[in-house]
């Protein structure tokens, strides 16, 4: 069965695009959204995003935990934030590898931003047998499609949430915003 490459979710949220994109491109910040991910550290010494900046990621599912190196690979502010997985590990990214690329995009739309989050398996040399039976282990049955479409929902929603939590952006007329 042929592996589904690329998934993505979007969502809107009452806040402008500069103020979604500020939080999405600091690699630091996504532990509070994202189920898997616990923080990174950014290496180098420019710590604002921009293309080339690298960082590693600290991830976790369930016991499992591990670290990822990760290169920027778009930082338009207000208008998408990229980077692309290549080298992963337990305590270090050791293993080199291209293995997935992660994009956000923001869009307004009517005094929301529109947030749409993409996965992209990058693992274009794996078989798709030997991706399928290895992705099943290591999500409890799935595949990283079906997985990552789950993580992206929840990684939204828990934005949307920590965005709007202070109730200066609500919308005034207390109608929840159709989702994109």
């Amino acid at each position: 069965m042929p592996r589904t490459m690329s998934v993505s979710d979007s969502i809107l949220i009452r806040v402008a695009p500069s103020t979604a994109y500020a939080e999405l491109s600091d690699p630091t910040a996504m532990g509070r959204w994202s189920p898997e991910n616990r923080g990174a550290r950014i290496l180098g010494e420019h710590r604002t995003a921009h293309v080339g900046m690298v960082f590693e990621g600290r991830n976790k599912r369930g016991f499992f935990r591990w670290t990822t190196r990760c290169t920027v690979t778009a930082a338009d502010p207000g208008e998408r934030f990229a980077f692309r997985v290549h080298a992963i590990g337990m305590r270090r990214p050791r293993l080199p590898g291209s293995i997935a690329l992660w994009e956000y995009r923001f869009e307004a739309v009517d005094g929301f931003t529109r947030i749409t989050e993409t996965w992209t398996d990058n693992r274009r040399m794996w078989p798709d047998f030997l991706a399928n039976a290895f992705d099943r282990i290591a999500t409890r049955g799935h595949t990283f499609a079906e997985f990552q479409r789950g993580n992206i929902r929840t990684t939204l929603e828990r934005l949307k949430a920590a965005l709007e939590q202070d109730g200066s952006e609500a919308d005034p007329t207390g109608n929840e915003p159709r989702r994109g």
